[in-house]
């Protein structure tokens, strides 16, 4: 199978390269860590051919006798000399027990460029930020951004081609599936839900209550994007008849995030320049998961759905997000990278005079040079006369754009 690369991973992984910091690829199962790796892999044959790489895939049962750190140091030391551009290449090294203990020590002895993926359940373990603390660089890696998607599946932009994207999400599997095969598209996110649930929730922490994290779930993927407290998850559960305690859900959202299906987006008093977290609201690492759990009835979700992948553009393009708070009203998006700082707006469409002035209003009352965006399905873009210097694009527009 021919491996598409995705070049801004890439560039990013080898500007890190014999900088003295082991490197660690994360993210949610099925998003690509271990093509990424292979991509890493294949550019080293290219541009390092006097190094030596050793590749270890904890996957293939070639490599089934390396069970813990002891036998990963005496397979990996001695394929490595002294001095030399050595590499070593590991996926799924949570399957490697204590693992950390042989990478620190590589490390220390700078036998080694590292670079390792692994379930994101374990790789954001405590333990993992312990023993190794200071010594890695965590790399996130998303799914397919939609102009990755668009080259992934062989699409030409276009609204139909929006529509796909926003439909069936990002996981780079797809593409062996095509874009318009509902049932297996059903199918194999059904599949990845289930691992990552199973494999790095239910197994992991030892859950007994399976239903009601799967309720829990659900729920969040109902409320995508909205403003959600564990007291109000509580209250709605009881509603149905499901009594639990304020401590096991906010534990078991905990879950879901250690194990990025979902990721927490704190709000941010843009006046006054601090950040609440005590209410959240919550992403999808995949809004095509998203779809799945609500049985990929779109209709009456299509903000949250745009809201979901303008959030994980700019995750992709490193961004730090929060939701901003303005004595007035809401920002959807307050995205910063060092010194940079981006506002966004979405909606579906500028159908009335009302919103309009909720999403430019919003916008102007902010007192700073950033960017403002206005990101909506209008077919007619561009700036308003009464809101000058406020962008209004197509969401195909944004997604496009290097922020």
């Amino acid at each position: 199978m021919d491996i598409i690369v995705r070049k801004t991973y890439l560039s990013h992984i080898i500007s890190h390269l014999n900088k003295g910091m082991m490197i660690i690829l994360v993210g949610q199962r099925r998003v690509g860590k271990s093509f990424m790796l292979r991509q890493v892999n294949q550019w080293l044959a290219e541009n390092r051919p006097d190094a030596t790489v050793v590749y270890i895939n904890k996957e293939l049962l070639a490599f089934s006798h390396i069970t813990n750190a002891s036998e990963l140091y005496e397979y990996v030391a001695p394929k490595f000399a002294v001095g030399a551009e050595n590499y070593l290449l590991i996926d799924e090294v949570q399957d490697i027990e204590g693992y950390e203990d042989a990478l620190r020590s590589l490390h220390a002895e700078d036998r080694c460029q590292i670079i390792a993926t692994g379930s994101n359940a374990y790789i954001f373990s405590s333990e993992l930020s312990t023993r190794l603390a200071g010594r890695f660089i965590e790399i996130p890696i998303y799914g397919l951004s939609y102009s990755e998607f668009l080259e992934f599946h062989n699409l030409a932009d276009s609204d139909e081609s929006l529509n796909d994207y926003l439909r069936i999400g990002g996981l780079p599997g797809l593409r062996l599936y095509g874009v318009k095969n509902e049932i297996q598209i059903r199918d194999y996110l059904q599949g990845v839900y289930n691992t990552i649930m199973m494999r790095d929730v239910v197994a992991r922490e030892q859950i007994r209550n399976v239903p009601f994290i799967e309720n829990l779930s659900r729920f969040i993927a109902d409320n995508d994007g909205k403003l959600i407290s564990t007291n109000s998850i509580v209250k709605f559960m009881k509603s149905q008849g499901e009594k639990i305690s304020e401590t096991i859900t906010s534990a078991y959202i905990d879950y879901l995030c250690k194990a990025l299906i979902i990721n927490p987006v704190s709000r941010y008093d843009i006046h006054g320049k601090k950040i609440f977290e005590m209410i959240f609201k919550y992403y999808f690492a995949d809004h095509g998961l998203r779809n799945y759990l609500c049985g990929f009835n779109l209709r009456g979700s299509i903000e949250k759905i745009m809201e979901n992948v303008i959030y994980l553009h700019l995750l992709t393009q490193g961004y730090r997000v929060n939701v901003g708070i303005l004595r007035a009203g809401e920002i959807d998006f307050v995205a910063t990278k060092g010194n940079k700082t981006i506002y966004v707006q979405a909606t579906y469409l500028l159908a009335s005079p009302e919103t309009i002035k909720r999403e430019f209003g919003n916008l102007a009352s902010i007192n700073d040079n950033f960017p403002k965006y206005v990101v909506s399905m209008d077919p007619v873009s561009g700036e308003l006369p009464e809101y000058p210097g406020i962008h209004h694009l197509h969401l195909r527009q944004f997604l496009k754009m290097e922020l």
